[in-house]
């Protein structure tokens, strides 16, 4: 690639687009953007238009030769870009809200990447990505697609399978985790490595070490109540030593939903009424950061996006890019095509592992830790899930979206699943048209 890049942001006007432009800014001599466009819809121009403004200050301040673009033009926004970024929410944060309470209602976990709820945003957002994908085969067929949206792990597979875009799907589970591990050892998050085995929001941190120290069994007894490695939006009720010893691997914050099941669907339950759904409490969250974006006289991402959660969200991206435009070599943690790294799921299945990360993309590597029954039985499941899933945005398949219900851990019974199901495409029935011809 030749200097001076072109970067598409699909979704600029979110509220995180200051942390993404930060990380660009702070690495801009190893991945150095010339244009950054930010795009989004007409619904969205308002945001759009106060986060560009920042994003326009910020680059002043900073002195760096970035030139900031707005548009509602997508395919302007993306013709000829070398990257295209991902972070949409299809339905915005109403749907958000929707998407939490309806399974609630029915005394399942509601949760925007998790169980229903994870699959009613998976229904919305994977046409709309695919759609996306069509832009960038046409008009930048050269460029690599960087996806945050959630939920990544499904995003990410439905590329995989019905596009021919040069595609890496990144959360920010890992680098979370090795922050917080960083922390706990008191060193450099340089020196901690580990191997991260599953699918996305559903992974496993092993061999976990300090240079050539193995601290994993130091860690799993750390992670009591209040001090246990988790995420802004999952409340920490800590792991049972015991059940951390039987799984003999770390596990990360959202397999609270599975291993906790009745703890964190008492604690939703008693949010909702209380302070309302997390989607609730960051629809006011915005609103604030907004507010605060608005002010002409601020130039920096300002420290209460942290509270929105999505910690190290520029960091996992910047580096994501800088190492495939730089042709780096070194590892990250992305959601890829299987093959045969996990044999127990299908080869085209999205999985979430460490991969060296050069010009060619991402190349998963080995798992050399045996996956233990446990571990592979929730995966398989889950995959299966998320596989049915993806047919049913794909196709409008009213069938596989039933079977992908029915067969979720999170769902209760294939009556609720039926009752569950009809009630989310009532709901998203605009965003949902593949199931209304």
């Amino acid at each position: 690639m030749t200097t001076g890049l072109k970067v598409a942001v699909i979704g600029g006007g979110s509220s995180y687009t200051p942390e993404l432009v930060e990380g660009m800014i702070q690495h801009y001599v190893e991945f150095p953007v010339a244009d950054l466009w930010l795009v989004d819809v007409p619904e969205g121009e308002e945001k759009l238009t106060i986060v560009g403004s920042l994003a326009e200050r910020m680059v002043q301040r900073a002195g760096v030769p970035m030139r900031v673009h707005r548009t509602l033009d997508r395919r302007a926004a993306i013709d000829g870009a070398d990257f295209v970024v991902t972070q949409i929410r299809v339905g915005r944060l109403p749907a958000r809200v929707r998407d939490e309470r309806l399974p609630l209602a029915h005394d399942c976990i509601g949760q925007e990447t998790t169980g229903a709820g994870g699959f009613a945003k998976g229904l919305r957002t994977i046409p709309v990505i695919l759609d996306i994908c069509r832009d960038i085969e046409e008009l930048a067929p050269n460029a690599w697609m960087v996806n945050f949206t959630n939920p990544t792990g499904m995003v990410t597979e439905a590329v995989l399978k019905y596009s021919r875009v040069k595609n890496v799907g990144l959360c920010n589970l890992a680098i979370g985790t090795r922050m917080q591990i960083a922390e706990m050892a008191r060193v450099d998050r340089h020196q901690v490595h580990f191997e991260w085995i599953g699918i996305n929001h559903l992974n496993w941190a092993t061999k976990i070490r300090v240079g050539a120290e193995d601290i994993t069994a130091r860690i799993l007894d750390t992670q009591s109540a209040g001090q246990s490695i988790t995420v802004q939006n999952i409340p920490d009720f800590g792991w049972d030593p015991e059940f951390l010893r039987s799984v003999g691997m770390l596990p990360c914050s959202y397999l609270r939903y599975y291993y906790q099941t009745d703890t964190m669907l008492e604690d939703e339950r008693e949010r909702a009424q209380r302070e309302g759904t997390r989607g609730e409490v960051v629809q006011r969250l915005e609103a604030e950061l907004f507010e605060l974006y608005r002010d002409p006289a601020l130039a920096i991402k300002p420290p209460q996006l942290e509270k929105r959660g999505g910690a190290y969200y520029s960091l996992a991206a910047v580096e994501l890019m800088a190492s495939i435009y730089s042709d780096r070599g070194d590892v990250q943690t992305v959601n890829v095509a299987n093959g045969t790294i996990l044999p127990f799921l299908p080869e085209d299945a999205s999985i979430e592992v460490n991969a060296v990360i050069d010009r060619e993309g991402a190349h998963p590597l080995a798992i050399n830790t045996p996956v233990p029954a446990q571990i592979r039985g929730l995966l398989q499941v889950v995959k299966a899930y998320e596989e049915l899933t993806v047919e049913a945005a794909v196709h409008g398949d009213y069938h596989a979206a039933l079977q992908a219900l029915t067969i979720h851990p999170l769902v209760t019974a294939g009556t609720t699943a039926r009752a569950l199901l009809d009630e989310i495409l009532a709901a998203n029935r605009e965003y949902l048209p593949q199931f209304f011809r």
